[in-house]
């Protein structure tokens, strides 16, 4: 049983890697289109970012994942194992595709799938459930919403400046707006493992409550930092270049945007999609000169891979949850 619950704790880690490796794009899509820095430094900064978000903003997602999806008393290392396989394959799935999904919601997914497997509808907190939908309907739409005010914004009071000197000065800003949303990257996806983590320590006597030790955060906010260093070239492309193309203080309209968001959320313990944000705050900054700058064919190529994201990866856990149950 020890060996099975290390092999959970390994698997959760490698989750966690494949989030930042999968949602680098998140991080850096936008000071990349944009010029502002070189690929190599943008996961650089992110990475560090990504692994200082977790200790800024406490531990309340992490409790949301780790006991608002599934009763903690249903929970068995099966299906936590079950779970992470789910999210797992889902994330390797879409990366061949390119496609900039959610790992949160994959991991969610993960979660109710084998849960309902494992020990059936009982062992769903829907209440809980509730907070994911309302991550998913807020975390794009007020994105949009306020990368395009910043933009707007931005527009009206730099109307007289010249171009050059524009672009100059929110290229270096666009550097902060980057740290800032890498810093709640980090502390909104971060978090998720920690809570998987949690409960594995919960089920095998560890811990007697549910709670996040300071070392469950460290090997969780390293594994994410090193998965968005090493990450996710085919997404990046997407994300950076293939929606719109931006200037720089469109792409420091869209970090903000995105950032506060989630930042907002992240205290508020809801599981939200640093992809959501981020894409639905590229959309919203590129679509604030003309509507037609945005490319609306690949946006609704997103939105139905995060319509299925959910679903997909429940049914992969939920038969992955049954295999293991019969092995």
């Amino acid at each position: 049983m020890i060996e099975l619950a290390i092999g959970a704790i390994i698997a959760a880690l490698v989750f966690d890697f494949l989030n930042g490796f999968h949602d680098a794009a998140n991080s850096i899509a936008t000071v990349v289109g944009t010029r502002v820095l070189r690929p190599l430094q943008a996961v650089a900064l992110a990475a560090i970012g990504n692994f200082i978000g977790p200790f800024l903003f406490g531990v309340a997602v992490a409790t949301t994942i780790g006991k608002g999806i599934i009763d903690p008393n249903f929970v068995t290392l099966n299906i936590i194992i079950g779970a992470l396989v789910g999210a797992i394959i889902w994330d390797i799935i879409t990366w061949l595709m390119g496609l900039p999904t959610s790992s949160s919601h994959a991991l969610i997914g993960g979660i109710i799938g084998a849960g309902i497997a494992g020990a059936g509808t009982q062992a769903i907190i829907f209440g809980g459930l509730q907070k994911v939908v309302t991550g998913i309907v807020i975390s794009p739409v007020v994105g949009l919403v306020v990368a395009f005010s910043v933009a707007t914004l931005l527009i009206t009071a730099f109307a007289k400046r010249r171009p050059s000197a524009v672009n100059s000065v929110f290229g270096r800003l666009q550097i902060i707006s980057s740290t800032y949303f890498s810093l709640t990257h980090g502390a909104n996806d971060g978090q998720k493992t920690m809570g998987v983590i949690a409960l594995i320590l919960l089920t095998q006597g560890v811990i007697t409550k549910f709670e996040v030790p300071y070392y469950v955060i460290i090997m969780a906010a390293l594994a994410i930092s090193l998965g968005t260093f090493f990450g996710g070239w085919r997404i990046v492309k997407t994300m950076a270049v293939r929606i719109t193309q931006l200037k720089p203080y469109q792409g420091f309209a869209a970090e903000t945007g995105g950032a506060t968001i989630l930042a907002i959320l992240a205290w508020l313990g809801i599981p939200a999609s640093t992809t959501h944000a981020i894409s639905g705050a590229i959309m919203g900054a590129g679509a604030v000169k003309r509507v037609s700058a945005v490319r609306w064919g690949i946006g609704r190529r997103i939105v139905w891979a995060w319509i299925i994201t959910i679903p997909a990866s429940a049914a992969v856990a939920y038969a992955s949850t049954l295999i293991i149950k019969a092995i």
